[in-house]
């Protein structure tokens, strides 16, 4: 995404999230609990990476992770700013992260997935961050609910444990 086009979408979710508070509500479906880890992927700007910064509190830990350098400037200055203490700006290389393996109790991957050019190589670095009883959380962005199923399918990765309108959970598949 070009600097330009990172600052339009920045733009359209303040007026979207002041006109539709919407997140808030949706968050809570998340069970997300204080003391998680969370990795907030593909946070962009950071409108959700606020609300799962609220939910861990003190003791918890936000990773907020994007591929793009504005991205996460922009979340250090508003974590900074907003007194986020509890999370952390994480520059991705591709799809590597570079965080411990096994940290996080939710992965969460809200509409950016229709991005993703290598779904199994995305989604094996998923599995890798989440501890053994880690949820991810994912949404279908712009593209079909049949297609992000698919792409789930196809990588043997996960398995979808609750699905509802707004989102997926899924439970990694432990290799026997």
């Amino acid at each position: 995404m070009s600097d330009a086009s990172f600052r339009f979408m920045e733009a359209a979710f303040r007026v979207q999230d002041a006109l539709f508070p919407y997140i808030d509500r949706r968050v809570r479906r998340f069970d997300i609990r204080p003391g998680m880890t969370v990795v907030d992927y593909g946070c962009g700007p950071g409108r959700y990476t606020q609300r799962f910064s609220r939910l861990v509190g003190p003791v918890g830990k936000v990773f907020a992770v994007d591929i793009h350098e504005l991205a996460i400037e922009a979340l250090r200055r508003r974590a900074g700013r907003e007194g986020w203490a509890n999370v952390e700006a994480v520059l991705a290389r591709g799809y590597d992260t570079g965080l411990p393996a096994g940290i996080a109790d939710r992965v969460c991957a809200l509409d950016m997935f229709f991005y993703i050019r290598e779904p199994t190589v995305f989604l094996a670095e998923i599995t890798r961050l989440l501890k053994p009883d880690g949820l991810l959380i994912l949404d279908d962005g712009h593209q079909s609910r049949p297609t992000t199923r698919r792409k789930l399918a196809a990588s043997g990765l996960f398995t979808t444990v609750e699905e509802t309108r707004d989102h997926l959970k899924c439970r990694r598949i432990t290799p026997r």
